[in-house]
């Protein structure tokens, strides 16, 4: 059985991968050296929780997200509604209610699409 160290580097990758980006634009967005990374992601290193808010803030996730390895999240669905959760968390409840009535507005003049 792999150690958490190597289930979290490994969803840290899964995520950056799923995001688009190369470990080299992840450790320039969260300020580390790409070397780093590259350790976080191949269990390697034993990282700190403060680095890991910081790279989990660089890729606009919760970092709950990283220790949910059990159920990996790998789809497009998952990864952009992730980062709408993350962006609406920094946000008051009084901006979140109008950005809620805004989406409102605009399914209401989407056609429903489900893919099932």
């Amino acid at each position: 059985m792999s150690n958490v160290l190597e289930l979290v580097g490994a969803r840290i990758r899964e995520i950056r991968k799923s995001k688009g980006l190369t470990q080299d634009q992840l450790a320039e967005i969260s300020q580390f050296h790409y070397s780093y990374i590259g350790g976080v992601e191949r269990g390697e290193r034993n990282v700190s929780l403060e680095n890991l808010a910081k790279i989990a803030d660089a890729l606009q996730v919760k970092l709950s997200l990283f220790f949910d390895y059990e159920e990996p999240k790998s789809s497009a669905v998952d990864s952009e509604l992730d980062e709408i959760i993350y962006l609406l968390s920094k946000r008051d409840v009084k901006q979140i209610r109008m950005v809620k009535n805004i989406m409102l507005e605009i399914f209401d003049q989407l056609p429903l699409n489900r893919e099932e």
